[in-house]
């Protein structure tokens, strides 16, 4: 097993990722982030920085993208300075990023032409988990590749899902994340209509917990609405605008009728657009309240 691994996206959740890659007994080289302390913790714990994607690509033996989209991963592969240009045969791309299948497979051909395999191995669960090495991670790529990199996967994930052929793991986590997305777009509704129609949100949450209703989601959504925690989904909304988007991308290549996927990016974009795109994933009840004259969750 190679042990030399590249690491380009230490932010929420990379930071943890990249943490347990490297007190676990790989040398890593980390890409220089805008967040400093980040950086210097890794380089603290013995990781070593490089300047460009090219010169960690030439540091490398695996290659772990954790990016906020398929933009960022096809600037930092195919770019300027990019993996495409440090990259040589043998060397593996590892994408964690929740992106776009078409993206992928494109990205996946170019590498291709210097050599470079490449897997799709996205993430589910948090940033605590991240940092804690309990990730779930869902791989797509060649069996071969598969056996070389998860080693590396094993250091930051609890389970390991094997998914299928490269840009399989994308199309899975996409579908993952329209479901949950869509089961917090459907509790923000509810609680706006709840709201409206004078029912007690604390008896809907006891309610909803104790029949069919119930569901991880839904129990991490409802204190946050009910302004008791602000811990449940660490996850920005603006990223869940975004990866709907992307399946409603994936929906629309298939032909696959998704009024749902639309409407449930719409729920998204309007909460973004009420000054929630920064916040967790909960405060899409806040945003869509906010626009029907309905205040949910905490107060800003």
């Amino acid at each position: 097993m190679a042990s030399r691994v590249g690491f380009i996206g230490a932010g929420l959740m990379g930071a943890g990722m990249a943490k347990n890659i490297v007190t676990k007994g790989f040398a890593l080289t980390v890409l220089g982030h805008r967040k400093r302390d980040t950086v210097d913790r890794l380089v603290g714990l013995g990781a070593t920085e490089a300047q460009t994607p090219a010169e960690l690509a030439r540091a490398s033996d695996i290659v772990v993208l954790c990016l906020p989209s398929s933009l960022e991963v096809e600037a930092v592969t195919l770019g300027p300075n990019g993996l495409v240009e440090g990259g040589r045969k043998g060397l593996i791309v590892v994408d964690s990023t929740t992106a776009e299948p078409a993206s992928t497979m494109r990205v996946a051909a170019a590498l291709a032409e210097k050599g470079v395999a490449f897997a799709d191995a996205p993430l589910t669960r948090s940033p605590p988990d991240a940092e804690a090495g309990r990730l779930n991670t869902l791989v797509g790529g060649d069996d071969d590749v598969f056996a070389k990199i998860r080693p590396g996967l094993e250091t930051f994930s609890e389970n390991i899902f094997r998914i299928g052929p490269l840009g399989s793991a994308h199309k899975m986590k996409l579908i993952n994340n329209f479901m949950t997305q869509g089961m917090a777009a459907l509790i923000a509704e509810a609680c706006v209509t709840a709201t409206k129609a004078g029912v007690d949100l604390e008896k809907l949450f006891e309610v909803g917990k104790a029949g069919a209703a119930n569901s991880s989601v839904f129990q991490r959504m409802m204190p946050w609405v009910l302004g008791q925690s602000e811990g449940g989904m660490l996850f920005q909304l603006k990223n869940s605008r975004k990866d709907v988007r992307y399946y409603t991308h994936l929906a629309e290549e298939l032909g696959v009728v998704g009024y749902l996927g639309e409407a449930v990016h719409q729920t998204f974009v309007l909460a973004a657009a009420q000054g929630e795109s920064e916040s967790y994933v909960p405060a899409v009840a806040r945003g869509l309240g906010r626009a029907q004259g309905v205040k949910l969750g905490p107060e800003t």
